[in-house]
């Protein structure tokens, strides 16, 4: 039984490729996202109600760093390093967590239509800030929704995880039912919340659940600096792993795989860097859906090279996602996770339909 299409490799099928080929994509495609990150950081940072020229916001970096360069205006060094860095290099890290975050859950669950809203880690990181937005909880200052939302996104997995083991071992298919559960009784408490809240803090819930960045300061990078960085530091470890589970869990565990100690803890690690996530930015979807997709289509199903591509082009994509939102209906900004949800939705039917013409169906 499968809840989601699930094909033997978790991708569609691709045409044989010379090998020198194959192993040069994938080295390609990390230099081309490296290069456009390069390109793309400086832009984003030059660009907004106050423009500051390349040239410049080049130099006070290098002025910073101590490596020559010279300090700018007044005004234009507390735009750079009080607004536009901060939220620049939080949507780096957050795209990054995201899409690290979708590649795991596709690899853990075998197919690539999963992604790590599926576990209700974004559900529950929701329901702990809007229950501190609405009823006014502030014991930790500026941090108060943040960490509310961190330990509540924790605690819904682990609560997911355990309510799906039977026996010592845990069914996908029961996880992810159980997590179909989870998000709709949380969807029903925070529409009690919103229900029950004042209209400035109904104001600021629906702000949240729409996802931005526009919130982002140096104490909100530190915040999920120390989660992103463990959690893309150890994802890579499995990927070997990972390729064996996708022959299946009998020729895994023939393999020397312990498929059950492998899902535990790629799942901590899922909601590690997601609750990470959520709780700073709100929910942004789509990230973790179709940036791993993505590279699959271009490089195959490896993840030796698609856990850490995924994390490049996750911070690509948000960070390109970001600077569109605060800039296309200029002075006004869109949500952030508007945005990412009207471009990817169409795009993944797009994929969807495209499988489904290869397979004749999803049989």
């Amino acid at each position: 039984m499968s809840v989601l299409p699930r094909t033997p490799s978790g991708t569609e099928p691709r045409e044989a490729a010379p090998p020198a080929r194959r192993r040069r994509v994938p080295w390609l495609l990390t230099a081309g996202l490296v290069a456009a990150l390069v390109v793309l950081v400086p832009v984003a940072a030059r660009t907004g109600a106050y423009p500051v020229p390349v040239g410049d916001v080049v130099a006070s970096v290098q002025h910073r760093l101590g490596l020559g360069g010279t300090e700018l205006d007044r005004v234009a060094e507390s735009v750079l390093w009080n607004v536009r860095f901060p939220r620049i290099v939080l949507a780096l890290l957050v795209g990054a967590s995201l899409g690290c975050a979708g590649a795991l859950m596709q690899g853990v669950f075998g197919n690539p239509l999963a992604e790590p809203g599926v576990i209700g880690v974004s559900s529950g990181a929701a329901v702990g800030a809007v229950a501190a937005i609405a009823l006014g909880l502030n014991f930790a200052g500026n941090w108060t929704v943040s960490i509310l939302a961190f330990v509540a996104g924790l605690v819904t997995v682990l609560l997911v995880y355990a309510m799906s083991r039977s026996g010592g071992r845990t069914e996908v298919v029961t996880l992810i039912l159980t997590g179909i559960a989870v998000n709709a009784f949380a969807g029903a408490l925070i529409g009690l919340f919103l229900f029950f809240a004042d209209a400035a803090a109904v104001n600021q819930i629906t702000f949240w659940q729409l996802g931005s960045l526009s919130q982002a300061t140096w104490p909100k990078v530190l915040a999920v600096l120390p989660c992103a960085v463990l959690g893309l530091g150890v994802a890579p470890l499995y990927a070997r792993r990972l390729d064996l589970l996708a022959l299946g869990e009998r020729p895994a565990r023939h393999l020397g795989v312990d498929v059950e100690r492998l899902r535990i803890v790629l799942v901590l690690v899922i909601a590690l860097l997601t609750a990470a996530a959520v709780s700073v930015s709100g929910i942004i979807g789509f990230v973790g859906l179709v940036v791993p997709h993505l590279l699959r289509m271009a490089a195959g199903p490896g993840h030796r090279f698609l856990l850490p591509g995924s994390a490049l082009l996750g911070a690509l994509v948000l960070l390109a996602a970001d600077l569109t939102a605060r800039t296309v209906a200029s002075p006004a900004e869109l949500p952030l996770g508007v945005l990412t949800a009207l471009l990817g939705s169409p795009f993944f039917f797009w994929l969807l339909r495209r499988t489904r013409r290869r397979h004749g169906g999803w049989a």
